[in-house]
């Protein structure tokens, strides 16, 4: 017996001896040219491959060779699945694909196969490598076993994501190793500017040598100057002859800004371009010179160069904690984002930082994500506003003058002062809302815990207290109840020295008013405030806190809330005190009068605070709280198999019970059933009430959905079923993109016509590729039944537990530069166009106000209450909209917290409603298929008008989707045929550059038709797979693309990331042959709509469609009832030649350039209104005593105009009319009566005797003595 010992003790250590020795070769393999050795070894123990690999080292190492295997070979029954490491790293040696994927995998066997749970992902590309198969033979080449390898994913692997992930980690190290090497460089400053000169780099032209000026002390005549300036924004076009382009770019350097323009080569200002993007602050110099195509004064630059900016740091060896700070959320007021205030805490290496917003916390979430991204701890709170109500008992019924508010800091402690918080931010909206959401002392003495309490500003009790003269005694009894004192430095309240010296002022009004300013004279009159202040804690043993108050970030930014303020009405919106973010030593400046104790009041008190804070408390619990319904997965499971076995046979089809399995499977697993049990009970209510749902958005691409009751769109891919004996027929290979596109067909079984549908839209558009993300089921009900929704959801889980979801609107880019041309209007200032874009980029995304989503519907489980997550408060806080809404916006902080139901209102359930009820034919009855309304998409053959006569080339006037003149030329250039065509219209109609600049110049040049451009989200991704597929087909070799690159192309396309994304993909999709037009137009891509959102909306515009064809004067009822508020009456009722008039006087208002938007909404529905009457419909009226409020009812073929077709009658005068007419009181016996009856106005009663409604109905009931 040749044991392993016997050959190889001198060669290998001890270790390596002792567990391979006994081991027994079986076969030696030499190869003395190439100085191998190979040696085959049976052990009885399962050894570690760590333990041959350094045997091997070691043999090689002593014994002089280039290369030694050692291959051991067990008896079958010692193989064990924990073996796998080892197994692994045998398969590594040849195929380093198995690195890494097998990290934590687990292993179950049952004696022929061995099933490997990948924890890291990436079964993809294991088996496209083949690693399956050669852990199938190091097995069997090891213990003699056959087994199959089988592969699954538990976790999915993003290799692109770990790779980024990666590349990022390397980025931010070399970031930070930069930062680290630059502390170390001591770098010159010019002169007193902020920048370093020994940085500056050349990018273009002349070495700059001179000094910059101030933008804003540049005047007209200066010619050359030289200035520095951050970088606002860069723009390069090309000329319309190409090989030049004009490069402009915007520097500020807070002074002023100015524009630098260029003219040169592509190559010249293609490189520029390269080099500055990069450059964050510059020099420039050159001509200063009045541009006359925007006759703006701008530099032409001779030199450009990059410079490093010397940015503030807080270099004090202990730093200070910032307790009091307001971001953009506090409404109007603050201006600075919190990500952006808390990221500067955290580069100045403070410890923490607190947000306390006026009368809010909704900056919470994102100061939040933010603190947690940077490494800083988040300090939540508030700044309240506090009135006495034990001095003022009966505040809410007292004018707001008569009572004082006084401010107030909260900071959250710990979990449990969060909701106690919570539930004050709720009933100060909600039950003390008076101008502001005030807190009762009283209440807040009574819940407390769990929150620190701080005195605030000079609004706060303490503060006015010294104001109104207080003693020390009353002093403390108000400071008792505060938890620390605050002090703000002398420029927070500089504003007082600037107020009256009279005790007594009068008012704007007129009214006198105490000034409690009026002592307050000198800077040390200030002092003695903050010196009273500290020593009124000294004496209760309280602590005091210097703070800053922050509104803004930078001292510059000053400017911006200037404007904001004077946009509200501020008569010193242009005095901003010093509300800037300071450093430690700012603070202590500003604190020199307190000798020793600034640092006391400035860094150990604040950071002390800190301390007191949990660190595990943050805005909203992590996780995901769905609510609960007993039996809801059992309940989806059940109905979905029962609804596909009744419509495709048991068993059902393969092509529909894998998918329908993996998709209950992921749906149950992710806790997602509830949300779809949910919907389909919302669903079958509306139904029960004779309103028909339809479905928006991605929720039609799963199948679930559609089996559940939930949408009427179906993801399968096209398919002939049988209604009677359940055979079916599939369409796989993407030769037909919809089922109603395929030609009428009997059953091959029974011969009975078989139904088409199935619009193949993978589920993977929904839930994601692996199944994961959270699904958002929109569904569209009945506007006239909107409301009876919303009120059965708070039926399903209590009104305490539904509430609306918040919403929040920000100042946007018009509004902003509305408000900075108006300030600089009114105080007679011109700057340059790039300090107006500056000032109008600083005043944007400040908060302005609260609303609600227009359906959504947040539910909180029932062991909850709302403010273990959120405060809540009535939109726009006006008590008269009836509804609450959570306080935070939900879509940027709870979307991933609580379920939203989204309940929207839509015409198109209501035109259902009326037709249904006006034909008795059943809406779901209409034939999809049915070839006119394929030909009313380009024709108005199918409705018996011309073109001339309604001034529109097709038949879908007033038809949702397809109606508007945008669609309409769409639909003329594109000429769609099919089911599938008018999905990519309704995708390119919605998408952003996905049909101007892309589509349309596609179809125009020939390069393909409708039905090949790229239309739909979802087509990407099933193009990419039927393609992939024809790949393999034909060469028999893996496709480079696996499906998952597939669903990643769609993503990156849709999202607009394709430029970024897509260029790794680009040869694969070459190499599987997808055409170069097909890249370079998903390249173009900013946004793209689903396909099902699709389905959904051209399902709905055909089955309207082919009511229009064959019950128009049903439809032309429907239609003007639910969306003819821009009716033209008169004209209506007139005929044809008056609305023909009236259009054409419209059309004179557009072509001179002074059409209204009123008049060009009048205007479509004129044609309407002109395409009804060609068609023999006419209207009627209105009739005192036949007319309905809203409806336009038929009468004997013709329409009755209801009362709100009259300009100048409204809803609530139209349904009092109608009230009036069947009060029981008989006709009217004048207009007198009809007034007081109806209890409308005279204006109303002029609407309808204008219109001849009133007839000869007397003005009076007085009887005229002389009337015979």
């Amino acid at each position: 017996m040749n044991l392993f010992q016997d050959y190889f003790s001198d060669y290998v250590s001890d270790f390596q001896l002792s567990t391979l020795g006994a081991g027994v070769i079986r076969r030696f393999a030499v190869k003395r040219a190439e100085r191998e050795l190979t040696v085959v070894l049976a052990l009885n123990e399962l050894v570690d491959y760590s333990v041959f690999k350094s045997a091997e080292e070691s043999i090689k190492k002593n014994m002089g060779l280039e290369k030694v295997s050692l291959k051991p070979r067990y008896v079958s029954e010692r193989f064990e699945p924990s073996y796998l490491p080892s197994i692994v790293e045998f398969v590594k040696r040849g195929n380093p694909a198995a690195n890494g994927f097998f990290d934590g995998a687990e292993t179950e066997y049952d004696g022929n196969t061995l099933t490997v749970k990948l924890k890291k992902g990436g079964r993809e590309i294991l088996l496209a490598q083949k690693v399956n198969e050669e852990i199938e033979s190091v097995i069997f080449d090891l213990f003699g076993l056959d087994l199959k390898i089988q592969l699954v994913e538990t976790e999915s692997y993003d290799i692109e994501k770990e790779v980024k992930k990666a590349y990022e980690k390397l980025r931010t190290d070399k970031e930070q190793e930069k930062k680290e090497q630059e502390k170390n460089v001591q770098h010159k400053r010019l002169g007193d500017l902020p920048v370093y000169i020994d940085t500056k780099k050349n990018i273009y032209g002349k070495n700059i040598k001179e000094t910059p000026k101030n933008i804003a002390d540049i005047r007209i005549d200066d010619g050359v100057v030289t200035v520095w300036g951050d970088v606002l924004k860069h723009e390069a076009k090309e000329t319309r002859r190409g090989g030049n382009k004009i490069f402009t770019f915007d520097i500020t350097d807070y002074t002023s800004s100015v524009t630098c323009k260029m003219f040169d080569s592509n190559s010249v200002i293609d490189a520029i371009v390269n080099r500055l993007s990069s450059a964050k602050t510059v020099m420039v110099t050159g001509r200063y010179q009045l541009d006359k195509y925007t006759n703006e004064y701008l530099i032409l630059p001779d030199g450009i160069a990059s410079v490093l900016k010397a940015e503030k740091e807080d270099n004090a060896p202990e730093k200070r904690v910032e307790l009091h700070l307001h971001t953009s959320l506090s409404a109007m007021d603050g201006i600075s984002s919190p990500t952006a205030l808390v990221n500067r805490a955290a580069k100045w290496g403070h410890k923490a930082i607190a947000v306390t917003d006026h009368g809010v916390v909704q900056a919470l979430p994102e100061a939040s994500k933010a603190a947690k991204s940077a490494g800083i701890k988040l300090i939540c709170g508030m700044e309240g506003y506090l009135v006495d109500d034990e001095k003022y008992p009966d505040f809410m019924h007292m004018k707001t003058r008569d009572f004082k508010r006084n401010h107030i800091i909260f900071l959250i402690k710990n979990l449990e002062g969060r909701k106690v918080l919570y539930k004050h931010i709720s009933a100060s909206n909600v039950k003390y809302y008076k101008n502001r959401p005030l807190i009762p002392k009283s209440i807040l003495r009574q819940h407390r815990n769990g929150i620190v309490i701080g005195s605030a500003c000079e609004q706060g009790e303490v503060y006015q207290a010294i104001l109104n003269g207080a003693t020390d005694e009353e002093l403390d009894e108000i400071a008792s109840f505060y938890d620390y004192l605050e002090i703000q430095p002398n420029g927070n309240n500089e504003f007082m020295l600037r107020t009256s010296n009279e005790e007594y002022v009068l008012t704007k009004k007129g009214e006198e008013r105490k000034n409690v300013y009026w002592r307050v004279r000198t800077q040390e009159d200030l002092i003695n405030i903050n010196k009273r202040i500290v020593a009124c804690a000294d004496r209760l043993g309280k602590m005091t806190v210097a703070t800053g108050d922050v509104h803004f970030l930078d001292e510059h930014d000053a400017k911006f809330r200037a404007i904001i303020m004077a946009s509200k009405g501020f008569d010193d919106a242009d005095q901003q005190a010093p509300l800037y973010f300071k450093t430690t030593e700012e603070m202590l400046k500003d604190f020199e009068w307190a000798g020793d104790r600034a640092k006391e009041f400035v860094i150990y008190n604040p950071n002390k605070i800190a301390d007191l804070i949990d660190d595990d408390v943050v805005p909203i619990p992590p996780g995901t709280f769905q609510p609960h319904i007993d039996g809801a997965e059992e309940e989806l499971t059940e109905t979905c198999w029962k609804n596909a076995k009744e419509k495709y046979g048991d068993p059902v089809p393969e092509e529909v019970g894998p998918r329908l399995q993996k998709e209950l499977d992921s749906i149950i697993k992710h806790g997602y059933a509830v949300l779809y049990v949910i919907a389909k009970r919302l669903v079958k209510n509306s139904e029960e009430h004779g309103y028909l749902v339809g479905s928006r958005g991605s929720v039609g691409s799963s199948l679930v959905a559609h089996l559940g009751g939930i949408s009427e769109v179906n993801p399968l891919p096209p398919h002939y079923v049988c209604p009677k004996c359940k055979h079916s027929e599939f369409v796989t290979d993407g030769s037909v993109g919809s089922g109603f596109d395929l030609p009428p067909k009997n059953c091959p079984v029974c011969g009975e016509p078989m139904d088409r549908d199935g619009h193949e839209i993978p589920f993977e558009t929904f839930l994601g590729f692996d199944g994961d993300k959270e699904p958002d089921i929109d569904l569209n009900f009945s506007g006239d039944f909107q409301s009876q929704s919303h009120r059965f959801t708070e039926e399903l889980f209590g009104k305490s537990h539904v509430f609306k979801a918040g919403t929040m609107s920000t100042v946007a880019d018009k509004t902003a530069y509305g408000y900075v041309k108006k300030y600089l209007e009114e105080r007679g200032l011109k700057v340059p166009r790039a300090e107006e874009d500056r000032l109008t980029v600083g005043c944007t995304g400040i908060k302005r106000t609260t609303g609600q989503h227009p359906g959504g519907m947040v539910v909180v489980p029932e062991e909850y209450e709302v403010e273990d997550f959120t405060p809540v408060q009535y939109p726009s806080d006006d008590a008269s909209k009836g509804t609450l809404t959570t306080h935070f916006d939900f879509k940027n902080a709870l979307h991933d917290t609580l379920l939203k139901l989204d309940e929207l209102g839509h015409d198109v359930p209501t035109l259902y409603k009326f037709i249904e009820d006006a034909t008795g034919i059943p809406v779901m009855d209409v034939d999809i298929c049915d070839p006119k309304l394929y030909q009313m998409i380009t024709s108005t053959e199918p409705i018996g008008v011309s073109p001339e006569d309604i001034d529109c080339p097709t038949s879908t006037l007033s038809i949702p989707e397809m109606g508007t003149p945008f669609v309409i030329g769409m639909l003329v250039e594109a000429k769609p045929k099919t089911f599938s065509d008018l999905l990519q219209i309704s995708g390119l109609s919605h998408g952003t550059d996905v049909w101007l600049g892309n589509a349309q110049e596609l179809i125009h040049n020939g390069t393909c038709t409708i039905s090949e451009v790229i239309g739909c989200r979802d087509g990407i991704m099933t193009y990419l797979i039927h393609k992939a597929e024809a790949y393999e087909k034909e060469t028999g070799k893996p496709s480079p693309l696996s499906k998952k690159d597939c669903f990643k192309i769609m993503e990156y396309t849709r999202k607009g990331k394709a430029p970024k994304e897509l260029p790794p993909y680009e040869e694969r999709m070459r190499e599987i042959g997808v055409e170069q037009w097909y890249i370079d137009s998903c390249y173009k891509i900013k946004y793209m709509f689903p396909k099902a959102h699709a389905a959904a909306y051209v399902i709905a515009a055909l089955r309207l469609g082919w009511y229009k064809i064959y019950y128009p004067v049903e439809y032309y009822s429907a239609f003007f009832t639910v969306r003819g508020g821009d009716l033209d009456a008169v004209a209506a009722v007139a005929g044809k030649n008056a609305v023909k008039a009236r259009m054409e006087e419209i059309k004179a208002h557009k072509n001179n350039g002074t059409i209204t938007q009123k008049e060009s909404d009048t205007y479509v529905i004129l044609q309407i209104v002109i395409e009804m009457l060609c068609r023999g419909v006419e209207f009627l009226p209105v009739d005192l005593y036949k007319s309905d409020w809203r409806v336009y009812k038929i009468e004997n073929g013709k329409i009755r105009l209801p009362f709100t077709a009259i300009d100048g009658i409204g809803v609530n005068a139209a349904k009092q009319i109608v009230a009036a007419v069947n009060d029981g009181n008989g006709d009217f016996i004048s207009c007198d009566d009809l007034m007081a009856r109806a209890g409308i106005g005279q204006s109303v009663v002029d609407s309808l005797r204008k219109c001849g409604a009133l007839g000869d109905l007397p003005d009076s009931n007085q009887i005229s003595l002389f009337g015979f």
